[in-house]
Protein backbone atom coordinates (compact mmCIF):
# COMPACT_ATOMS: atom_id res chain seq x y z
CA UNK A 1 0.00 0.00 0.00
CA UNK A 2 1.35 3.15 -0.71
CA UNK A 3 1.08 6.31 1.85
CA UNK A 4 1.31 9.89 0.17
CA UNK A 5 3.52 12.94 1.82
CA UNK A 6 1.49 15.86 0.69
CA UNK A 7 2.83 19.53 1.99
CA UNK A 8 0.89 20.94 5.16
CA UNK A 9 -0.83 23.65 6.02
CA UNK A 10 1.51 26.72 6.12
CA UNK A 11 0.12 29.13 7.57
CA UNK A 12 -2.47 32.78 7.18
CA UNK A 13 -1.67 34.18 4.13
CA UNK A 14 0.58 31.81 2.50
CA UNK A 15 -0.02 29.82 -0.29
CA UNK A 16 3.32 28.17 -1.36
CA UNK A 17 6.85 27.02 -0.36
CA UNK A 18 10.07 26.17 -1.86
CA UNK A 19 11.30 22.07 -0.61
CA UNK A 20 14.29 23.05 0.53
CA UNK A 21 16.22 19.82 2.02
CA UNK A 22 14.86 16.10 1.92
CA UNK A 23 16.52 13.99 4.53
CA UNK A 24 15.71 10.74 3.13
CA UNK A 25 16.33 9.35 -0.35
CA UNK A 26 13.78 6.31 -2.02
CA UNK A 27 14.56 3.11 -0.77
CA UNK A 28 15.32 4.83 2.82
CA UNK A 29 13.22 3.13 5.63
CA UNK A 30 11.35 5.65 7.75
CA UNK A 31 9.21 5.71 11.22
CA UNK A 32 6.17 7.74 11.93
CA UNK A 33 6.74 11.40 12.51
CA UNK A 34 10.10 10.91 11.17
CA UNK A 35 11.20 14.53 9.46
CA UNK A 36 11.44 13.73 5.68
CA UNK A 37 12.15 17.12 4.59
CA UNK A 38 12.22 20.94 5.28
CA UNK A 39 9.94 23.26 3.00
CA UNK A 40 10.90 27.38 3.55
CA UNK A 41 8.27 29.86 3.09
CA UNK A 42 8.41 33.88 2.99
CA UNK A 43 7.66 33.51 7.03
CA UNK A 44 9.11 30.34 8.22
CA UNK A 45 10.57 27.25 8.15
CA UNK A 46 8.40 24.18 8.08
CA UNK A 47 9.21 20.50 8.50
CA UNK A 48 7.58 17.45 7.01
CA UNK A 49 7.13 14.13 8.90
CA UNK A 50 6.30 11.12 8.02
CA UNK A 51 2.39 9.92 8.18
CA UNK A 52 3.37 6.29 8.41
CA UNK A 53 6.37 3.50 8.98
CA UNK A 54 7.76 1.90 5.89
CA UNK A 55 9.79 2.41 3.07
CA UNK A 56 10.58 5.75 1.08
CA UNK A 57 8.76 5.71 -2.18
CA UNK A 58 9.25 8.03 -5.14
CA UNK A 59 9.99 11.85 -4.37
CA UNK A 60 8.22 14.14 -6.45
CA UNK A 61 8.91 17.24 -5.91
CA UNK A 62 12.66 17.81 -5.70
CA UNK A 63 15.20 20.33 -4.07
CA UNK A 64 14.69 23.37 -4.84
CA UNK A 65 11.05 23.29 -6.24
CA UNK A 66 7.89 25.74 -4.97
CA UNK A 67 5.10 24.00 -4.05
CA UNK A 68 1.49 25.05 -2.76
CA UNK A 69 -0.66 23.29 0.06
CA UNK A 70 -1.75 20.08 0.25
CA UNK A 71 0.72 19.66 -3.24
CA UNK A 72 2.19 16.17 -3.20
CA UNK A 73 5.67 15.67 -2.53
CA UNK A 74 6.46 11.89 -1.64
CA UNK A 75 5.04 8.12 -1.65
CA UNK A 76 6.02 6.19 1.26
CA UNK A 77 5.16 2.10 0.54
CA UNK A 78 4.38 0.61 4.13
CA UNK A 79 4.76 -2.90 4.58
CA UNK A 80 8.10 -4.24 5.12
CA UNK A 81 10.69 -2.24 6.58
CA UNK A 82 7.94 -0.82 8.75
CA UNK A 83 7.80 -0.68 12.19
CA UNK A 84 5.89 -3.59 13.79
CA UNK A 85 3.62 -1.50 15.79
CA UNK A 86 3.35 2.32 14.82
CA UNK A 87 0.54 2.59 16.94
CA UNK A 88 2.79 2.46 20.34
CA UNK A 89 4.42 5.87 19.11
CA UNK A 90 1.82 8.11 20.38
CA UNK A 91 4.05 11.28 20.10
CA UNK A 92 6.56 11.94 18.46
CA UNK A 93 9.10 11.26 21.15
CA UNK A 94 8.89 7.59 20.43
CA UNK A 95 12.06 7.55 18.60
CA UNK A 96 14.90 5.54 17.92
CA UNK A 97 15.23 2.22 19.73
CA UNK A 98 19.16 1.26 20.62
CA UNK A 99 19.86 -2.30 20.69
CA UNK A 100 18.89 -4.90 23.68
CA UNK A 101 15.68 -3.91 24.32
CA UNK A 102 16.08 -0.07 25.25
CA UNK A 103 14.44 2.73 23.52
CA UNK A 104 15.54 6.53 23.48
CA UNK A 105 13.23 9.18 24.50
CA UNK A 106 13.71 11.79 21.92
CA UNK A 107 12.34 15.43 22.01
CA UNK A 108 8.87 15.82 20.09
CA UNK A 109 8.23 17.93 17.80
CA UNK A 110 8.08 21.53 18.94
CA UNK A 111 5.98 23.46 16.25
CA UNK A 112 7.20 25.44 13.39
CA UNK A 113 10.12 28.46 14.04
CA UNK A 114 10.95 26.86 17.09
CA UNK A 115 14.30 24.80 16.81
CA UNK A 116 14.90 24.43 21.16
CA UNK A 117 13.68 23.80 24.28
CA UNK A 118 14.96 23.61 28.03
CA UNK A 119 14.03 20.69 30.24
CA UNK A 120 12.12 21.83 33.16
CA UNK A 121 10.76 18.96 35.43
CA UNK A 122 11.53 15.20 35.43
CA UNK A 123 8.65 13.41 36.78
CA UNK A 124 10.93 9.97 36.47
CA UNK A 125 13.80 9.62 38.27
CA UNK A 126 16.44 6.85 36.92
CA UNK A 127 15.85 3.42 38.25
CA UNK A 128 11.84 3.78 38.18
CA UNK A 129 9.28 2.06 36.16
CA UNK A 130 7.38 3.84 33.65
CA UNK A 131 4.11 3.06 31.89
CA UNK A 132 3.91 3.69 28.05
CA UNK A 133 2.61 6.58 27.90
CA UNK A 134 3.20 8.17 31.25
CA UNK A 135 4.21 11.57 31.86
CA UNK A 136 8.44 11.72 31.87
CA UNK A 137 9.62 14.77 31.98
CA UNK A 138 8.02 18.68 30.45
CA UNK A 139 9.53 20.62 28.02
CA UNK A 140 9.68 24.94 28.14
CA UNK A 141 9.93 26.56 25.07
CA UNK A 142 9.70 30.32 24.37
CA UNK A 143 6.06 29.51 23.72
CA UNK A 144 4.49 26.75 25.75
CA UNK A 145 5.04 23.47 28.13
CA UNK A 146 5.64 20.34 26.13
CA UNK A 147 5.08 17.30 28.10
CA UNK A 148 7.27 14.38 27.01
CA UNK A 149 5.11 10.60 27.22
CA UNK A 150 7.35 7.42 27.57
CA UNK A 151 7.26 5.57 23.86
CA UNK A 152 7.33 2.14 25.71
CA UNK A 153 6.86 0.70 28.96
CA UNK A 154 9.75 -0.14 31.06
CA UNK A 155 12.35 1.03 33.25
CA UNK A 156 13.88 4.35 32.99
CA UNK A 157 17.64 3.77 32.65
CA UNK A 158 19.08 6.62 31.95
CA UNK A 159 19.13 10.76 31.86
CA UNK A 160 20.59 12.23 28.81
CA UNK A 161 19.56 16.04 29.18
CA UNK A 162 19.01 16.96 33.00
CA UNK A 163 16.26 19.53 34.41
CA UNK A 164 18.02 23.22 33.24
CA UNK A 165 19.52 21.59 30.03
CA UNK A 166 18.62 23.28 26.65
CA UNK A 167 17.79 20.64 23.80
CA UNK A 168 17.65 20.94 20.09
CA UNK A 169 14.66 19.27 18.42
CA UNK A 170 16.56 16.11 17.61
CA UNK A 171 18.23 16.03 20.84
CA UNK A 172 17.70 12.75 23.10
CA UNK A 173 16.47 12.94 26.38
CA UNK A 174 16.50 9.79 28.07
CA UNK A 175 16.74 6.03 27.77
CA UNK A 176 13.88 3.42 28.92
CA UNK A 177 15.79 -0.23 29.46
CA UNK A 178 13.19 -3.36 29.27
CA UNK A 179 10.79 -2.16 26.51
CA UNK A 180 8.77 -4.28 25.07
CA UNK A 181 9.74 -5.96 21.62
CA UNK A 182 6.02 -4.61 19.38
CA UNK A 183 6.95 -0.76 21.09
CA UNK A 184 10.33 -0.93 19.50
CA UNK A 185 10.89 1.59 16.22
CA UNK A 186 12.21 -0.05 13.50
CA UNK A 187 15.85 -0.82 13.32
CA UNK A 188 16.47 1.28 9.83
CA UNK A 189 14.97 4.79 11.09
CA UNK A 190 16.97 3.94 14.26
CA UNK A 191 20.44 3.62 12.33
CA UNK A 192 19.33 6.99 10.09
CA UNK A 193 18.24 9.59 13.08
CA UNK A 194 21.50 9.43 15.47
CA UNK A 195 23.38 10.25 11.84
CA UNK A 196 20.98 13.17 11.59
CA UNK A 197 21.31 14.32 15.22
CA UNK A 198 25.52 14.08 15.05
CA UNK A 199 25.51 16.01 12.07
CA UNK A 200 26.62 19.62 11.65
CA UNK A 201 25.52 22.35 9.94
CA UNK A 202 28.91 21.92 7.92
CA UNK A 203 27.94 18.93 6.63
CA UNK A 204 23.83 20.01 5.74
CA UNK A 205 23.31 21.74 2.27
CA UNK A 206 21.84 25.13 3.05
CA UNK A 207 18.59 26.37 1.90
CA UNK A 208 18.58 27.07 -2.22
CA UNK A 209 17.05 30.75 -1.78
CA UNK A 210 20.11 31.40 0.81
CA UNK A 211 22.69 30.11 -1.83
CA UNK A 212 21.16 32.50 -3.87
CA UNK A 213 21.21 35.29 -1.62
CA UNK A 214 24.53 34.39 -0.53
CA UNK A 215 25.73 34.63 -3.92
CA UNK A 216 24.45 37.81 -5.24
CA UNK A 217 25.40 39.58 -2.06
CA UNK A 218 28.65 38.04 -2.64
CA UNK A 219 28.56 35.98 0.80
CA UNK A 220 30.48 33.08 1.73
CA UNK A 221 28.94 30.58 4.24
CA UNK A 222 31.50 31.36 6.82
CA UNK A 223 30.21 34.91 7.07
CA UNK A 224 26.58 33.74 7.82
CA UNK A 225 25.26 32.36 10.57
CA UNK A 226 22.61 29.50 10.38
CA UNK A 227 19.82 29.13 12.36
CA UNK A 228 17.73 26.05 10.39
CA UNK A 229 17.66 22.79 11.25
CA UNK A 230 21.20 21.22 12.27
CA UNK A 231 23.18 24.61 11.62
CA UNK A 232 21.39 25.04 7.74
CA UNK A 233 21.44 28.84 6.68
CA UNK A 234 18.15 30.11 5.79
CA UNK A 235 17.02 33.01 3.70
CA UNK A 236 16.44 35.38 6.50
CA UNK A 237 19.91 34.36 7.66
CA UNK A 238 21.72 36.13 4.70
CA UNK A 239 19.42 39.09 4.48
CA UNK A 240 20.27 39.10 8.71
CA UNK A 241 24.37 38.94 7.50
CA UNK A 242 23.61 41.73 4.99
CA UNK A 243 21.95 44.36 7.46
CA UNK A 244 24.51 43.41 9.93
CA UNK A 245 27.41 44.19 7.48
CA UNK A 246 25.50 47.69 6.38
CA UNK A 247 25.10 48.54 9.93
CA UNK A 248 27.20 51.44 11.00
CA UNK A 249 29.70 50.77 14.02
CA UNK A 250 27.71 52.37 16.51
CA UNK A 251 24.94 50.10 15.77
CA UNK A 252 26.96 47.24 16.21
CA UNK A 253 27.50 48.92 19.36
CA UNK A 254 24.25 49.27 20.63
CA UNK A 255 23.36 46.37 22.53
CA UNK A 256 26.50 46.49 24.74
CA UNK A 257 24.14 48.29 27.33
CA UNK A 258 21.94 45.41 28.12
CA UNK A 259 24.96 43.49 29.02
CA UNK A 260 26.84 46.09 31.53
CA UNK A 261 27.54 44.46 34.81
CA UNK A 262 25.04 45.71 37.54
CA UNK A 263 25.81 47.83 40.53
CA UNK A 264 27.62 46.96 42.94
CA UNK A 265 25.43 45.04 46.17
CA UNK A 266 26.47 44.97 49.75
CA UNK A 267 28.01 42.23 51.30
CA UNK A 268 25.06 41.30 54.18
CA UNK A 269 22.30 42.07 50.64
CA UNK A 270 23.48 40.00 48.12
CA UNK A 271 23.45 36.75 51.25
CA UNK A 272 19.73 37.53 50.73
CA UNK A 273 19.20 37.84 47.40
CA UNK A 274 17.82 34.95 45.07
CA UNK A 275 18.94 34.50 41.58
CA UNK A 276 16.73 32.57 39.37
CA UNK A 277 17.10 32.31 35.59
CA UNK A 278 14.14 33.51 33.54
CA UNK A 279 12.00 31.00 32.00
CA UNK A 280 12.16 30.64 27.77
CA UNK A 281 8.61 32.21 28.08
CA UNK A 282 9.36 35.48 30.20
CA UNK A 283 12.53 36.07 27.81
CA UNK A 284 10.16 36.00 24.92
CA UNK A 285 7.65 38.34 26.85
CA UNK A 286 10.34 40.76 27.06
CA UNK A 287 11.93 40.36 24.18
CA UNK A 288 8.47 40.89 22.00
CA UNK A 289 7.24 43.72 24.53
CA UNK A 290 10.66 45.88 24.17
CA UNK A 291 10.11 45.28 20.58
CA UNK A 292 6.54 46.80 20.53
CA UNK A 293 7.93 49.56 21.76
CA UNK A 294 10.90 49.91 19.31
CA UNK A 295 8.65 48.85 16.61
CA UNK A 296 5.74 50.56 16.70
CA UNK A 297 4.12 54.32 17.30
CA UNK A 298 2.25 53.13 20.02
CA UNK A 299 -0.01 55.78 21.46
CA UNK A 300 -2.98 55.16 24.58
CA UNK A 301 -6.27 56.63 24.51
CA UNK A 302 -8.80 57.15 27.34
CA UNK A 303 -12.50 56.87 27.99
CA UNK A 304 -14.91 55.76 30.48
CA UNK A 305 -18.43 53.43 30.40
CA UNK A 306 -20.91 52.84 32.85
CA UNK A 307 -21.45 49.73 33.46
CA UNK A 308 -24.91 49.64 34.87
CA UNK A 309 -27.08 48.35 32.00
CA UNK A 310 -24.78 45.39 31.52
CA UNK A 311 -24.53 44.44 34.72
CA UNK A 312 -28.31 45.08 34.63
CA UNK A 313 -28.93 42.40 32.22
CA UNK A 314 -26.16 39.71 33.39
CA UNK A 315 -28.26 40.18 36.56
CA UNK A 316 -31.28 39.34 34.98
CA UNK A 317 -30.11 37.04 32.67
CA UNK A 318 -27.21 35.02 34.19
CA UNK A 319 -29.46 32.01 36.12
CA UNK A 320 -31.49 31.15 32.51
CA UNK A 321 -28.00 31.59 30.33
CA UNK A 322 -25.84 29.55 32.66
CA UNK A 323 -28.87 26.51 32.57
CA UNK A 324 -29.37 26.47 28.59
CA UNK A 325 -25.63 27.11 27.59
CA UNK A 326 -24.12 25.59 30.69
CA UNK A 327 -21.64 28.33 30.97
CA UNK A 328 -21.73 31.36 32.85
CA UNK A 329 -22.45 34.34 31.69
CA UNK A 330 -19.29 36.98 32.22
CA UNK A 331 -18.34 40.99 31.13
CA UNK A 332 -15.93 39.69 28.36
CA UNK A 333 -18.33 38.08 25.96
CA UNK A 334 -20.17 41.87 26.09
CA UNK A 335 -16.66 43.44 25.47
CA UNK A 336 -15.71 41.15 22.56
CA UNK A 337 -18.95 41.30 21.29
CA UNK A 338 -18.43 45.50 21.63
CA UNK A 339 -15.09 45.51 20.43
CA UNK A 340 -16.37 43.23 17.53
CA UNK A 341 -18.68 45.66 16.90
CA UNK A 342 -16.35 49.14 16.76
CA UNK A 343 -13.72 46.98 14.78
CA UNK A 344 -16.21 46.92 11.81
CA UNK A 345 -16.34 50.78 11.73
CA UNK A 346 -12.69 51.38 12.35
CA UNK A 347 -11.06 48.73 10.54
CA UNK A 348 -7.63 50.28 10.90
CA UNK A 349 -7.53 48.56 14.05
CA UNK A 350 -7.71 45.58 13.41
CA UNK A 351 -5.36 45.63 10.83
CA UNK A 352 -1.30 45.48 10.68
CA UNK A 353 1.49 46.78 8.67
CA UNK A 354 3.50 44.70 6.24
CA UNK A 355 6.02 46.65 4.70
CA UNK A 356 4.74 49.71 2.93
CA UNK A 357 1.01 47.79 2.50
CA UNK A 358 -1.71 47.95 5.19
CA UNK A 359 -3.31 44.12 5.60
CA UNK A 360 -7.15 44.90 6.47
CA UNK A 361 -8.74 41.60 7.98
CA UNK A 362 -11.95 40.93 7.03
CA UNK A 363 -12.77 38.56 10.53
CA UNK A 364 -11.91 39.26 14.12
CA UNK A 365 -9.27 36.85 15.69
CA UNK A 366 -9.96 37.84 18.74
CA UNK A 367 -6.97 37.34 21.51
CA UNK A 368 -7.74 37.14 25.06
CA UNK A 369 -4.89 38.27 27.30
CA UNK A 370 -4.58 35.57 30.17
CA UNK A 371 -1.92 35.74 33.35
CA UNK A 372 -0.65 32.22 34.32
CA UNK A 373 1.83 31.17 36.74
CA UNK A 374 4.10 30.65 33.60
CA UNK A 375 3.71 34.42 32.57
CA UNK A 376 1.31 36.10 29.89
CA UNK A 377 -0.22 34.68 27.04
CA UNK A 378 -2.84 35.49 24.82
CA UNK A 379 -5.14 32.62 23.54
CA UNK A 380 -6.87 33.53 20.12
CA UNK A 381 -11.14 33.00 19.99
CA UNK A 382 -11.02 32.55 16.29
CA UNK A 383 -13.65 34.25 14.56
CA UNK A 384 -14.93 35.95 17.11
CA UNK A 385 -17.36 38.03 15.44
CA UNK A 386 -19.52 35.33 14.08
CA UNK A 387 -19.91 33.91 17.45
CA UNK A 388 -22.95 34.22 19.79
CA UNK A 389 -22.52 35.40 23.65
CA UNK A 390 -22.45 31.78 24.73
CA UNK A 391 -19.94 30.55 22.13
CA UNK A 392 -17.70 33.22 23.10
CA UNK A 393 -18.04 32.56 27.15
CA UNK A 394 -17.13 29.01 26.37
CA UNK A 395 -14.14 29.71 24.09
CA UNK A 396 -12.71 31.76 26.81
CA UNK A 397 -13.41 29.59 29.74
CA UNK A 398 -11.56 26.23 27.83
CA UNK A 399 -9.00 28.55 26.45
CA UNK A 400 -8.38 30.56 30.06
CA UNK A 401 -8.07 26.67 31.70
CA UNK A 402 -5.68 25.53 29.06
CA UNK A 403 -3.81 28.10 29.69
CA UNK A 404 -3.32 28.31 33.70
CA UNK A 405 -2.26 24.43 32.96
CA UNK A 406 0.07 24.71 30.58
CA UNK A 407 -1.76 23.01 27.61
CA UNK A 408 -2.03 25.66 25.34
CA UNK A 409 -0.75 24.72 21.90
CA UNK A 410 0.95 27.28 19.52
CA UNK A 411 -1.47 27.31 17.04
CA UNK A 412 -3.83 28.81 19.61
CA UNK A 413 -1.68 31.51 20.08
CA UNK A 414 -1.04 32.39 17.12
CA UNK A 415 -3.22 34.59 14.39
CA UNK A 416 -4.77 37.05 16.56
CA UNK A 417 -5.80 40.42 14.89
CA UNK A 418 -7.14 42.85 18.12
CA UNK A 419 -6.26 42.04 21.71
CA UNK A 420 -8.28 42.47 24.98
CA UNK A 421 -6.51 42.65 28.41
CA UNK A 422 -8.49 42.42 31.50
CA UNK A 423 -6.20 44.25 34.66
CA UNK A 424 -9.41 44.76 36.55
CA UNK A 425 -9.69 41.03 37.65
CA UNK A 426 -6.40 41.49 39.56
CA UNK A 427 -7.47 45.39 40.82
CA UNK A 428 -6.20 47.46 38.17
CA UNK A 429 -7.71 50.91 38.08
CA UNK A 430 -6.08 52.64 35.30
CA UNK A 431 -3.08 51.35 32.76
CA UNK A 432 -2.04 51.58 29.47
CA UNK A 433 -1.41 48.56 27.32
CA UNK A 434 1.37 47.20 25.38
CA UNK A 435 0.42 46.26 21.86
CA UNK A 436 0.59 42.18 21.18
CA UNK A 437 2.62 42.85 17.31
CA UNK A 438 1.89 42.25 14.89
CA UNK A 439 -1.62 44.09 15.81
CA UNK A 440 -2.43 47.35 15.47
CA UNK A 441 -4.95 47.65 18.79
CA UNK A 442 -5.70 46.65 22.10
CA UNK A 443 -7.50 47.51 24.51
CA UNK A 444 -7.54 47.67 28.33
CA UNK A 445 -10.33 46.97 30.81
CA UNK A 446 -10.11 47.74 34.39
CA UNK A 447 -11.78 47.43 37.87
CA UNK A 448 -15.57 48.51 38.09
CA UNK A 449 -15.81 51.00 40.47
CA UNK A 450 -18.93 52.75 41.96
CA UNK A 451 -18.47 56.96 41.48
CA UNK A 452 -20.66 59.63 41.58
CA UNK A 453 -21.59 60.79 38.04
CA UNK A 454 -24.05 63.83 36.98
CA UNK A 455 -27.19 61.85 35.35
CA UNK A 456 -29.32 64.45 33.77
CA UNK A 457 -28.14 67.69 36.35
CA UNK A 458 -28.44 64.68 39.22
CA UNK A 459 -25.38 63.56 41.05
CA UNK A 460 -26.12 59.61 40.70
CA UNK A 461 -23.72 56.92 41.95
CA UNK A 462 -22.43 54.49 38.98
CA UNK A 463 -20.81 51.38 38.21
CA UNK A 464 -17.66 53.08 36.25
CA UNK A 465 -14.76 51.35 33.92
CA UNK A 466 -12.05 53.42 32.87
CA UNK A 467 -11.29 52.03 29.19
CA UNK A 468 -7.78 52.03 27.39
CA UNK A 469 -7.09 51.76 23.95
CA UNK A 470 -3.07 51.21 22.94
CA UNK A 471 -3.45 51.57 19.18
CA UNK A 472 -0.15 51.65 16.42
CA UNK A 473 -0.26 55.44 15.00
CA UNK A 474 1.69 54.71 12.27
CA UNK A 475 -1.99 53.37 11.00
CA UNK A 476 -4.75 54.67 13.37
CA UNK A 477 -4.83 58.21 13.82
CA UNK A 478 -6.72 59.63 16.92
CA UNK A 479 -9.77 60.40 15.38
CA UNK A 480 -10.57 56.38 15.09
CA UNK A 481 -9.06 55.35 17.88
CA UNK A 482 -11.62 57.52 19.63
CA UNK A 483 -14.51 56.84 17.37
CA UNK A 484 -13.65 53.16 18.44
CA UNK A 485 -13.80 53.50 22.27
CA UNK A 486 -16.74 55.90 21.58
CA UNK A 487 -18.25 52.79 19.70
CA UNK A 488 -17.06 50.62 22.41
CA UNK A 489 -18.84 52.80 25.38
CA UNK A 490 -22.24 52.91 23.46
CA UNK A 491 -22.41 49.62 22.55
CA UNK A 492 -21.92 48.88 26.79
CA UNK A 493 -24.45 51.25 27.68
CA UNK A 494 -26.93 50.38 25.48
CA UNK A 495 -26.61 46.77 24.86
CA UNK A 496 -29.65 46.37 22.55
CA UNK A 497 -27.39 48.43 20.00
CA UNK A 498 -25.22 45.03 19.89
CA UNK A 499 -28.73 43.28 18.46
CA UNK A 500 -29.75 45.95 16.07
CA UNK A 501 -25.90 46.67 14.68
CA UNK A 502 -26.07 50.43 15.97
Amino acid sequence: MSIEVRVPTLGESVTEATVATWFKKPGDAVAVDEMLCELETDKVTVEVPSPAAGVMGEIVAAEGETVGVDALLATIAAGEGAAPAPAAAPAPAAAPTAAGGSVDVMVPTLGESVTEATVSTWFKQVGDSVAQDEMLCELETDKVSVEVPAPAAGVLAEIVAPEGATVDATAKLAVISGAAAGASAAPAPAAAAPAATASTGKDVANAPSAEKAMAEAGLSAGQVTGTGRDGRIMKEDVARAVATAAAPAPAAAAPAPTAAPRAPVAAQDAAREERVRMTRLRQTIAKRLKDAQNTAAILTTYNEVDMTEVMALRSQYKDQFEKKHGVRLGFMSFFTKACCHALKEVPEVNAEIDGTDIVYKNFVHMGVAAGTPQGLVVPVIRDADSMSFAAIEKAIAEKGKRARDGKLSMEEMQGGTFTISNGGVYGSLMSSPILNPPQSGILGMHKIQDRPMVINGEIKIRPMMYLALSYDHRIVDGKGAVTFLVRVKEALEDPRRLLMDL
